[in-house]
Parts: structure tokens; sequence; C-alpha cells
């Protein structure tokens, strides 16, 4: 595969879209893009968590009931999800139905309720590098730094569960604390 490919559309994406069109839109209107706000990423954190082991367009696909099913990632909501909302979410075919991390997920939620407003972004923005270099690509992109690290570690310390430190790279990457667009790609800025 080469690092970056020409859609349908002639515009050059990283190769990883494929043909897509859900993929497409994602890297094209979210992927790299800076996100801000503690609902929005402790959605991101909890997709990302249940991402683990699975492929991201799995995800991509489900969320839309991930999102019915948690409350929109509302921390305040999820927070207060208890044993019959465990039942339901296993239950639900429509997301990933794995204990551990549905129980993650409310247990994360409890933690960003205890945290004053705007405390989660800023703790994992911190970790945002100042300047990133743009991989030439898909070889220069690894799969956790030293600032994925530091958040993982950063997270765990708090009671966070599913937040290695791969997982946080991925989500660095998806909400724009690092831009891993490869040269070529026509987001690549």
């Amino acid at each position: 595969m080469t690092d970056v490919r020409v859609g349908a559309d002639g515009i050059p994406r990283c190769a990883w879209v494929g043909d897509d069109p859900e993929y497409t839109r994602y890297h094209d209107e979210e992927w790299g893009r800076p996100l801000h706000g503690d609902r929005a990423l402790f959605e991101k954190l909890s997709l990302e968590g249940f991402q683990a082991g699975l492929s991201w367009i799995t995800i991509l696909r489900k969320r839309p009931r991930f999102r019915e099913a948690f409350a929109g990632f509302e921390p305040s909501l999820v927070a207060r999800f208890d044993e019959v909302d465990i039942g339901r979410l296993l239950a639900d075919a429509g997301i990933v139905r794995n204990r551990l991390k549905i129980e993650a997920t409310i247990s994360n939620a409890r933690l960003v309720e205890a945290m004053d407003e705007g405390d989660l972004d800023a703790l994992m923005w911190s970790f945002a590098p100042a300047t990133w270099p743009r991989p030439a690509s898909f070889a220069d992109v690894t799969a956790t730094t030293a600032e994925s690290d530091a958040m993982s570690k950063a997270l765990r310390r708090r009671g966070f569960r599913f937040v290695g430190s791969t997982t946080m790279y991925a989500l660095m990457q998806s909400a724009g604390m690092v831009d891993d667009h490869v040269e070529g790609c026509w987001r690549a800025e």
C-alpha cells in the first residue's frame, strides 16, 4: 500500500481510508482536527477504549448506537449508570458488549464527573506536543510516544481504565493533539 491514495473524487488522502465512505468522511472531517471539551474528549476516550483489540471502522460504524446507549457520553449521566444499565448494555448488539469496557466507561465517567469543568480537557491537552513533525510516510508513525506514555500514566494514576499508551496515542491522533496526515494527503497542512 502506498501512503497516499487518490480517491474516486480525485482527492489524495492517507491510504488507510481506502474506499469506505464512512472512513473518508471521518478522515476528511474529524481525524486530526483539534477536539476540545470534557464531554467530547470523554466520548473519544470511551470509544478508543472500546476499540482496543478491534478495528476503528467497527467502532465508527457503531458510534451512533454507542451515543444512544451511553446517554450521548454525558459524563454526569453515565456516572449514574448501575447494574441495570450494565445489563442493558450487555444485551445491546449495537455496541461492543464487553463487560470490562462497559464498566470502565462508567467508572471513567465518575472520575470525570468528580473533576472540575474543563479539567479533563486541560489534562489531556497538556500532553500535546508544541510542535509535531509531518510524517513523510506511515513508517514514520509510531504506535506510542513519550507523550502518550505520560498521558496514560497520568490518567491511570487518577484511576482511569482502558487508557494504555497505544490507545492514548490513537486518541491524540484522532483528537488533533498530533497531526499524522502523511505528506501528500490533502489534509496535511
